[in-house]
């Protein structure tokens, strides 16, 4: 396939829906992947190219293991991995029930190398790819009642600075990006409508994503973060 094939988890809302929008306005051939099909199907309705929808559980290597062989089955090579789901439970640190603890390392963490090492073995082999995980800035710094949120996505900057290490003699790109907390129903019963609309909106923070992305001759921006003003 000519075009560029695009993966991004957790698809369905926020700012892996907007990635998949502006990516397939681009021209890409994009693969929406997430656990909520109707969600997936809503991010479809509004591309402007060929897609693909793929319904999986990030955090069982199985199903990641069926999901990436079909796409490159069905659809070809995959040349950007988006590892963008995400999820998360924010209470003081004893007041986190177990279940939610192993989701968030289960998907946060378990997920990115996953679905990564779905797509290494390839990308190696073609010398070709980009790999971009969506870190948050909870990756950076420890903040009250996010606790286990930031020891999975600390997990998750510790995995992708180790990619970066192994990758370095090769083309293949590794990318984290910092953000913080952005408009989107992530924050559904946590924060108010009012605490919410001052955040970024998932739009920009995906513009900033795609630009730091684009091919640029003797350059390549392996992070950035992107913080709110306040």
């Amino acid at each position: 396939m000519d075009q560029e094939v695009v993966v991004i988890t957790g698809a369905g809302s926020g700012l892996g829906s907007a990635l998949a929008k502006k990516y397939s306005e681009m021209g890409a051939y994009v693969c929406l992947l997430g656990r909520n099909e109707a969600k997936l199907k809503n991010t479809a309705n509004v591309l402007h190219n060929e897609y693909s929808i793929y319904q999986l559980d990030v955090s069982v290597k199985g199903e990641v293991d069926k999901v990436f062989q079909a796409i490159y089955q069905e659809v070809g090579p995959i040349d950007l991995l988006i590892n963008n789901a995400g999820t998360g439970t924010f209470a003081l640190a004893e007041q986190i029930d177990e279940k939610s603890v192993h989701d968030m390392i289960d998907v946060n963490l378990k997920g990115t190398i996953f679905c990564s090492q779905a797509v290494l073995p390839n990308m190696k082999e073609r010398n070709k790819g980009i790999i971009a995980n969506i870190v948050s800035t909870a990756g950076l710094e420890g903040k009250v009642t996010e606790s286990v949120y930031c020891a999975s996505k600390f997990g998750v900057k510790g995995f992708t600075e180790s990619l970066l290490a192994e990758l370095k003699d090769t083309s293949v790109k590794v990318y984290g990006a910092y953000m913080g907390g952005m408009k989107t129903e992530f924050w559904d019963g946590i924060y108010s409508e009012e605490q919410t609309e001052n955040l970024m909106d998932p739009d920009d923070v995906a513009d900033i994503i795609i630009d730091n992305l684009k091919p640029r001759r003797n350059m390549f921006v392996p992070q950035v973060v992107i913080k709110n003003k306040f």
